[in-house]
């Protein structure tokens, strides 16, 4: 049976950004209807093999609005971590695969014979297009704090609150919300970049994601007030790596912790556009010290 057809779902033109394709918020929004849904059908669950440590997701190619949407998703054995759940989303009516996310697990090395031959049904070797690239697979063990990441030139870049709408089942916080605050302070690092938006606005260019790792590190409840804060990690090429903490507010709780791959696209050519000398010079300026 091999991968399971966990999601059949549309693009929506309010699910989309500034760029004319789905925002990141709504890729992990599926991805995580999906794993619900991979859950359900195959008995995984969190009792088996552990809290899930990373969800890390690669994107292909774009989805634009109407966009049809299928999600597969298989557990394997192979990848970067013990266990992985493998979604892959694809264009429902061309097959191309547009996304992928593994969802990482460290289960009891004791217990993987018996998992094997549980989801031995699911199993499959982890696809090319899933493998990480540009970001470590591990998950985020440090332990900042909100002033030692200030006092290194890091950067306050969004507020926010938990509302109900953005609670799963299980009353907490779902991935999507961390995404809607990183996405949206991805933005205010890029202001503080010579890639600002008057730049970008004169070239008709955008601010686009290839690779994202999101790490929980406690959950957040209703009512929570967060605020990211946000650093330069690297610079390659083309390429620069943003990190966003999510911090509960009132107490300086680290939340979660995202590792972002950044470049700018041509909306005209829809294709990367090169970083310059002056502009790799200056992004390396802002990485904190």
């Amino acid at each position: 049976m091999a991968s399971l057809e966990t999601l059949l779902s549309f693009v929506n033109t309010w699910e989309c950004d500034e760029n004319d394709h789905l925002n990141v918020q709504f890729y992990f929004s599926k991805f995580e209807e999906a794993d619900r849904q991979f859950r359900m059908l195959t008995g995984f669950s969190e009792a088996l093999v552990g809290a899930r440590r990373v969800r890390h997701v690669r994107y292909h190619a774009e989805l634009v609005a109407a966009s049809l949407i299928t999600v597969k998703s298989y557990v394997a054995f192979d990848g970067p971590h013990m266990l992985s759940v493998v979604h892959e989303m694809i264009e429902g009516s061309t097959g191309e695969i547009c996304a992928t996310a593994i969802d990482g697990y460290t289960p009891n090395p004791s217990s993987a014979k018996q998992l094997r031959a549980r989801f031995k049904d699911v199993e499959e070797n982890i696809s090319k297009p899933a493998v990480p690239r540009g970001i470590s697979p591990s998950p985020f063990s440090g332990k900042p704090t909100v002033d030692d990441l200030l006092k290194s030139g890091a950067m306050i870049t969004g507020r926010s609150t938990v509302l109900p709408r953005h609670l799963n089942a299980e009353q907490k916080a779902e991935d999507a919300f961390a995404l809607s605050c990183f996405s949206d302070a991805a933005a205010h690092v890029w202001e503080r970049t010579p890639m600002n938006t008057a730049w970008l606005d004169e070239n008709e260019y955008g601010r686009v994601a290839l690779e994202q790792k999101l790490s929980w590190i406690s959950p957040l409840k209703l009512g929570d007030m967060v605020q990211v804060i946000s650093t330069l990690t690297s610079v390659q090429e083309n390429t620069f790596t943003i990190r966003h903490h999510l911090f509960e507010a009132r107490t300086k709780r680290l939340a979660a912790v995202c590792d972002q791959v950044s470049i700018s696209m041509d909306l005209n050519s829809r294709k990367t556009v090169p970083l310059t000398e002056d502009f790799r010079t200056a992004l390396v300026a802002l990485q904190s010290q």
